[in-house]
């Protein structure tokens, strides 16, 4: 039997949450609008009475910013604004979805979760053959995962309502248009169904 396991992407307090933390406030009015958060919580609260390992991914710098790995000029100012460090308030996951003891928090210096990370290595350690993705933003973080995960052999599927992405047709495009080229693509209750 194939495993399953939960990645919760980017679901940090800087993309997340409006407010004087926020660095993406079309993104955090899009996760408030679509109740992300919320059901986000009820697939991770069903991983957890269903056994499932959880595995947080965040976007987070050392204090040298010298582990990023994108070196794209869009990068460029978490560095020179000292935002996104580790132990900042900003790189923090919400509260909602606060990782549980046993639960990894994989640290990130790109939009790909598995790139300069070991997440594919621990999953394969784990006997993980299939991935649950939900997280912000669709076709970044959401999208890139999906390919990853496709690409070196893992099932995928996609929970649409645990996705928000700044701008309505961005987040539509990926999950009518990109994302079922590499898994599938399912809402928050039919995962938790299938769990039950």
């Amino acid at each position: 039997m194939t495993r399953t396991a939960l990645l919760l992407l980017d679901y940090q307090v800087a993309l997340a949450k409006e407010g004087t933390l926020c660095l993406a406030p079309p993104l955090a009015a899009a996760v408030r609008e679509r109740g992300v958060l919320k059901t986000a919580r009820r697939v991770l609260d069903a991983a957890r009475s269903a056994r499932i390992p959880v595995f947080h991914i965040r976007l987070a710098f050392d204090a040298t910013y010298g582990l990023r790995t994108n070196r794209l000029a869009r990068f460029d100012g978490y560095g020179a604004n000292r935002t996104m460090l580790r132990d900042s308030p900003q790189a923090q996951i919400v509260d909602e979805l606060a990782p549980a003891d046993g639960e990894p928090v994989v640290d990130k210096g790109c939009v790909n979760p598995f790139i300069g990370t070991p997440l594919r290595d621990v999953l394969a350690a784990e006997g993980v053959g299939h991935v649950v993705l939900g997280g912000i933003a669709t076709h970044l973080v959401v999208e890139s995962a999906a390919r990853h995960a496709s690409d070196s052999g893992l099932q995928v599927t996609v929970v649409e309502d645990m996705c928000a992405a700044p701008a309505p047709a961005l987040h539509e495009h990926a999950v009518t248009t990109t994302l079922p080229l590499f898994g599938s693509v399912s809402s928050a209750d039919d995962i938790i169904g299938s769990w039950a």
